[in-house]
């Protein structure tokens, strides 16, 4: 019994190591725990104090109405009207599965979609923003309305809330031009152009809508209600009233606009008319068009589908800055300004046409096998002698002063207008078709063939009307390239100016007072003098104009392209106006006097039958 008290000893060194590790981790453990409470009781206790209070405090978003869209005239373009949305309130839906699915299945029905569709985007909403209410359709007609209140019972978290939506009163009519708006992308909300916008907002995703964004948009205010545990509102504490969008006024004119609409009628095709001396964009027009309408309420991916269907035209395509296409004659301004400009000729040099022109191993020919003589610039305008302006071609080869020249003027590359989405264009060169045949994704290399089509806006030529617009304003107004714009300024609710949008040219080009006088003459010679390809268009119209037909061949049994360019009044021209039609044929039976309508208009012009009548060219008269 002794023994065992004669076996205590001192603690090992071992067993002292470990009893300290553990006292230690003991005691970090402890003073880890007690910094944790000190640090949510003392540091953060206001913090979590507030979220506490927030958890009885929901903030109710009000929505800013957008600004308005006038024109020149102050005419409605777009403007905002009261209807009625559809939404759920998250904390009011059963919790039951079975019942929860019964109540999706029957709202479906009453609000003629697709079950599992809205279910989805319900779902995407509240993980988006978790304690808001989802919209399960924005615009619903006072039949449905009624319909759910009558029954209220068996829709329990269904509620429907008064909203702003957006109103196109001019439906078809400029719809490329304003373009419409849709909830953001939560892509777009990464963008710095969207700050203080929160998912389940309306913003512009084309068109103007979404160029003038940030100054329609306006800043939605927020009522912050007290709600109970069960998310019962028991009194309101605070508002923050909305700012509503400025209103926009745009350079557009609604009467131009409406007569371009007009004058191309269902066929496919663009038209243009602008300032040749600000840019100022009077009127922008592309068929077939779309009403703007369906996109203030939930568009169906059907809707969708059929407006962007090659079939079907592709209604959201605006062909007037997106289309691309060889231009015809009416290239044959840029032909002239590089020749004279490289000393190629001269307004004097004279040219025999015999009607076609051998080069390389290729015969090139008028249109219509006509035979023009002697011609010098002036009257190759006029008539629209190709072989005149073949032989430019050719012996441009080698300087590329019509490549050059083509995209001085505004071809090959973005206007600067103020719309997204505006196409490129393409002005073909060596360089370009040597590395598709490098690619092995053309049959031969750049030829003077080439050269030769591209003087009279053939080939592989890509152009809008736009471009060409720009090209032909820069040449009226003595070398001035305009950047085209809509937005004049920003406006308060009284119509006060609040910000002018002052657009600058985007820079200028040399061209020789005398070379551009030529030129002019002979466009105004094509619309006014005998053999002039648009005279028999415009032998009646009171108002002096400029102007040039274009005929762009697509080959494989495809129609023509028909292109017209007018600048008016001459000499002093204050406008132009480009008017193309997909499969119009030749430029004087189509466009041309379509674009007579549109003057019409522009240029207030009251004489009857100011347009002549379309008449069938006689044997050997240019069609151009």
């Amino acid at each position: 019994m002794y023994r065992d008290s004669e076996r205590k000893g001192p603690m090992s060194p071992q067993l002292a190591l470990r009893v300290a590790i553990i006292g230690g981790v003991a005691l970090v453990i402890f003073g880890i725990i007690f910094f944790r409470l000190w640090y949510l009781q003392v540091l953060s206790g206001d913090k979590y104090l507030a979220e506490a209070n927030n958890n009885r405090v929901r903030e109710i978003k009000v929505e800013a109405p957008r600004g308005k869209i006038v024109d020149r005239n102050g005419e409605i373009i777009v403007d905002n009207r009261q209807g009625k949305a559809v939404k759920i309130v998250p904390d009011k839906l059963p919790e039951d599965a079975k019942q929860k699915a019964i109540l999706y299945s029957k709202l479906a029905r009453v609000l003629d979609m697709n079950r599992r569709e809205l279910r989805r985007d319900v779902n995407q909403q509240f993980k988006m923003l978790p304690f808001s209410s989802a919209i399960a359709k924005p615009d619903v007609d006072m039949a449905t309305v009624a319909y759910l209140q009558e029954h209220q019972k068996e829709f329990p978290g269904v509620t429907v809330e008064q909203v702003f939506q957006r109103f196109y009163p001019q439906k078809e009519v400029g719809a490329h031009l304003v373009g419409y708006v849709a909830q953001v992308s939560e892509q777009a909300l990464k963008d710095k152009i969207y700050a203080g916008v929160k998912q389940g907002d309306r913003v512009g995703v084309a068109g103007i809508e979404s160029s003038y964004d940030r100054y329609l948009r306006g800043r939605n205010g927020a009522s912050r209600v007290q709600v109970d545990a069960l998310g019962n509102p028991r009194g309101e504490l605070t508002t923050r009233e909305p700012v509503p969008g400025r209103q926009l006024r745009l350079t557009l004119d609604m009467n131009v606009q409406k007569a371009g609409q007009d004058a191309l009628g269902q066929a496919k095709g663009a038209f243009v008319v602008m300032d040749v001396k600000t840019g100022a964009v009077r009127g922008l027009g592309s068929t077939p068009a779309f009403n703007p309408n369906v996109f203030s309420k939930q568009i169906r991916q059907s809707d969708y589908r059929r407006l962007t269907d090659p079939d079907n035209g592709a209604p959201l395509s605006n062909r007037a800055m997106q289309g691309l296409y060889p231009t015809g004659s009416t290239f044959k301004l840029i032909t002239s300004v590089a020749g004279l400009e490289s000393g190629l000729i001269t307004p004097g040099t004279v040219v025999n046409d015999p009607g076609s022109v051998r080069i390389g191993n290729v015969t090139f020919k008028n249109a219509g096998n006509a035979v023009h003589g002697a011609v010098a610039l002036r009257r190759a305008l006029t008539v629209s002698s190709d072989v005149f302006y073949y032989l430019i071609g050719r012996d441009d080869e080698g300087k590329h002063s019509i490549q050059k020249w083509a995209r001085r003027l505004g071809l090959g590359h973005k206007t600067g207008i103020d719309l997204p989405a505006e196409s490129d264009g393409l002005v073909p060169n060596p360089k370009w078709r040597n590395k598709l045949f490098k690619d092995k994704l053309t049959d031969r290399p750049w030829s003077v063939g080439d050269n030769v089509n591209l003087s009279v806006g053939q080939g592989d030529l890509q152009a809008n009307p736009l471009q060409l617009g720009v090209a032909y304003a820069t040449v009226a107004n003595g070398g001035r390239v305009i950047t085209p714009h809509l937005a004049q300024r920003t406006e308060d609710a009284d119509g006060a100016a609040v910000q002018e949008f002052n657009i600058p040219a985007r820079r200028r080009v040399k061209i020789g007072a005398e070379n551009r006088r030529a030129i002019l003459d002979g466009l105004y010679g094509a619309a006014n003098s005998p053999g002039g390809t648009s005279t028999g268009v415009f032998a009646n119209f009171p108002v002096d104009i400029a102007g040039k037909t274009g005929t762009a061949e697509k080959g494989l049994g495809r129609a023509d392209q028909s292109w017209y360019a007018a600048l008016a009044p001459y000499p002093n021209p204050r406008y132009v106006v480009i008017t193309t039609f997909e499969q119009g044929g030749f430029g004087a039976e189509t466009a041309a006097p379509a674009t007579c309508k549109i003057l019409t208009v522009l240029l207030n012009v009251k004489k009857k039958d100011a347009c002549a009548p379309k008449a069938t060219p006689a044997a050997g008269t240019p069609t151009e």
